[in-house]
């Protein structure tokens, strides 16, 4: 009997969840990494960082980082899903023309992405929100991001490739081996080499160059499920369907994010400038929480996405009491993981952004801000990527889709443009509970009755018996 039926369900979230908590944690190193150094400097040297402007000038690349995020796991998702199916119907062949159709579309799109953000960084720039004064800073780092933007889509999709062909941890040293080559070689490019901003980009590049050597390395000689032929490196528009057909979900959701971030950046910009801090303080602070967001949600997604397997097979076998119970399990961790978050930006705001370095007064007065209003409801946060994960898992794809953009999209952006037409720039930090609280309750509305419908099955079942 497969252990998913039987195991306890504490054990089972805990080893399907660690495995990609540390995978979002790893990523977030790089950003957050780069954040640090432009901030602060090098302390213990006495070496000052860029500042102010440095952070709000990776707050306005942010989106089209997020972007390439976007087309990376397009194809990366629905390469390894198409390649996983074949597989365990046992047609190798197919699984591996799979493989190799992904492998071809993430250098399709690498190299059309970084062409095309290279030729038109400069009104990409503009439209993401860039200030008169962030544009010297922005406009390097964007320009060397742009060389990265094939290897980062390809360590992505190889790094999935590699965990089903069974090997996640070597799918793991893979990206640590990128997270500790970009924390060594930040500070040496950013200011013992001179380069700035770029060599903070440049950091980052090289990084993902490693992570990508080992990974092609990985696919090249250590492959065990299928053999890859040259025959099979062909782009075929049926394999091309299949795969963004099954990625689009997480593709989505990326999307949705930078979109958020775009339409936050511009209005930062217009209604920062006629408010005590000026445009580019609240796009740095804001850049800056984002890269601390991504580590809560490296663990509420981790464990929303590690109850998958559990969810699908108990579902599928019809053991509706497992399903529940894994659900309300992964609903009580995350809880007490945001709530935990929650009051670490509401009793330490201004130690929680020192970490990026000393600004002004101005810096600190709306940062704190912003922590605690804006954030204020992230002890609910976890329902959302818990309920969208849990519907997807058992067949409802649509609805898990809908529960995952609908509060950047329907709630965060709308908010986002009509709240500071009436309360400026303090309009941008109300969006934020707001739409938390909006997302909670659609999110409690569609559970509540999936769990009666669950609750009814599980009886019916129990009376057939």
């Amino acid at each position: 009997m497969n252990p998913l039926g039987y195991e306890k369900i504490g054990k089972l979230i805990l080893k399907f969840s660690i495995p990609t908590i540390l995978s979002f944690l790893i990523s977030a190193i790089y950003a957050i990494t780069d954040q640090i150094y432009i901030g602060r400097g090098i302390g213990f040297l006495g070496i000052e960082g860029i500042g102010v402007h440095g952070m709000a000038a990776t707050g306005v690349t942010f989106p089209i980082v997020t972007i390439s995020t976007a087309l990376a796991l397009l194809i990366a998702v629905g390469t390894a899903a198409n390649f996983n199916l074949n597989l365990g119907a046992g047609d190798r062949e197919k699984a591996a023309k799979f493989a190799c159709n992904g492998l071809l579309m993430m250098a399709c799109a690498g190299l059309i992405l970084g062409v095309l953000v290279f030729i038109f960084k400069g009104k990409l720039l503009q439209l993401f929100g860039v200030t008169a004064e962030i544009l010297p800073l922005a406009t390097p780092y964007l320009r060397v991001l742009c060389l990265g933007f094939p290897v980062q889509i390809f360590v992505v999709g190889a790094g999935m490739l590699i965990r089903s062909d069974g090997s996640p941890g070597y799918s793991m040293l893979c990206m640590t081996c990128g997270a500790i080559t970009n924390i060594i070689l930040d500070p040496i490019l950013i200011y013992g080499a001179g380069l700035g901003m770029a060599g903070a980009a440049l950091a980052t590049v090289l990084s993902q160059c490693l992570s990508g050597t080992l990974a092609g390395f990985y696919l090249v000689k250590k492959f065990k499920s299928v053999k890859f032929k040259a025959d099979f490196f062909k782009l075929e528009t049926p394999a091309m369907r299949r795969i963004c057909a099954l990625g689009a979900a997480a593709c989505i959701n990326q999307i949705a994010m930078a979109i958020v971030q775009i339409v936050m950046n511009n209005t930062l910009r217009f209604y920062g400038a006629d408010s005590i801090y000026g445009s580019e303080i609240p796009i740095a602070c804001v850049a800056a929480i984002s890269k601390i967001n991504v580590v809560f949600l490296a663990f509420v997604i981790g464990i929303a996405q590690g109850c998958q397997p559990i969810n699908g097979y108990n579902y599928g076998a019809k053991n509706y009491g497992r399903v529940k119970q894994t659900y309300i399990t992964a609903l009580v961790a995350a809880t007490v993981f945001s709530t935990l978050i929650f009051l670490i930006f509401q009793l330490f705001p201004r130690q929680v952004m020192s970490i990026f370095g000393q600004g002004s007064e101005a810096y600190f007065i709306f940062s704190e801000r912003y922590l605690r209003v804006y954030l204020m409801l992230i002890c609910i946060n976890g329902i959302q990527p818990v309920t969208s994960n849990f519907f997807t898992s058992i067949g409802k794809a649509r609805v898990g889709i809908m529960l995952s953009t609908t509060r950047q999209l329907v709630f965060l952006v709308p908010l986002l443009i009509l709240l500071p037409l009436k309360f400026s720039i303090d309009g941008v930090v109300y969006a934020g509970p707001i739409s938390d609280a909006a997302a909670f309750l659609l999110a409690g509305f569609f559970i509540i009755r999936e769990i009666r419908k669950l609750d009814k099955m599980e009886f019916q079942q129990k009376q057939m018996l």
